[in-house]
């Protein structure tokens, strides 16, 4: 799209479609989870970047190419990436449905630095069921009857999408336990892919038997604050939260098995012991006694 005025980033504020840093991390983790196998190394270098640079106005950015390379060289030590791995990125981004690119002009009609806006990954829910009025009732009355059967036969099909039908991908334990409060499949499915994303922020998707067990207790946690109050209005949400916790402190305990710990420093006496060398070798006093 040409024709946009170049300028500072607060100018582009309308540009944005997330309301937070926050919810546009979230949405940025399941592009990631989606799409990152699409990516070489590069590319996710300068793909994660250019998230960064565009963390002021939650999903804009309009630094120049240059700069944005000129940060990563300066991370990696000059061993960064090529401006044409930064554009082949920009390039799958964008036929991905990652991003936007707009190309904005400076006041004398000059290209200026290309915005980007980061889209909003897809939604998963179903679209909402609207209650059917009067006239639509006197509609439904002109359907043939062939029609009416197609209808039946597919609201059967929707029924019976019950815990039988979820992903072999799901391990059963986890379907076991959301069965017995939320049987429909994909449901959860959903609850299943939350578990994914928290597993791979925090760098824990390969933690197999850990995510399974964090994903356990974070649903019975959940059912437990649903059963005691009415504090939970999107169960798959508030299960997010539980699980982005859990993970938290997961990935912060293996962080701190890595650090090596500093062995404890020996006495004056201790270091004496241990050498075989003893006190009156030291003062240069006799065993003898006076």
């Amino acid at each position: 799209m040409a024709g946009i005025k170049s300028g500072n980033t607060e100018g582009f504020q309308h540009y944005s479609q997330f309301s937070s840093l926050q919810e546009f991390n979230h949405h940025i983790e399941m592009w990631l989870l989606e799409h990152k196998h699409e990516f070489t190394k590069g590319e996710i270098i300068g793909l994660k970047r250019l998230v960064r640079f565009a963390a002021k106005i939650p999903g804009v950015c309009n630094a120049k190419i240059g700069t944005i390379l000129k940060s990563i060289h300066e991370q990696y030590q000059e061993n960064g990436i090529s401006r044409s791995t930064f554009k082949r990125m920009i390039l799958k981004a964008k036929e991905l449905g990652i991003i936007t690119v707009f190309e904005t002009e400076r006041k004398n009609g000059s290209q200026s630095s290309n915005l980007y806006q980061f889209n909003r990954f897809p939604s998963t829910e179903p679209p909402k069921v609207e209650k059917m009025n009067h006239h639509n009732e006197t509609s439904n009355l002109l359907k043939t009857e062939k029609e009416q059967k197609i209808n039946k036969r597919n609201e059967t099909s929707e029924q019976q999408l019950d815990h039988y039908f979820v992903s072999n991908r799901i391990p059963q334990p986890f379907v076991q336990l959301v069965k017995c409060f939320f049987s429909e499949a994909k449901t959860i499915e959903e609850f299943w892919h939350m578990v994914q994303i928290a597993a791979f922020r925090f760098e824990c998707q390969n933690d197999t038997d850990d995510i399974l067990d964090i994903s356990l207790q974070a649903f019975r946690q959940l059912i437990r604050k649903m059963k005691l109050t009415n504090g939970v209005k999107n169960p798959i949400a508030y299960f997010y939260g539980i699980l982005d916790n859990k993970f938290m402190k997961l990935y912060s305990e293996k962080i701190a098995a890595m650090v090596p710990k500093t062995p404890r420093q020996l006495s004056f006496i201790e270091a004496l012991t241990q050498t075989g060398i003893g006190w009156n070798e030291i003062t240069g006093s006799s065993s003898h006694s006076w």
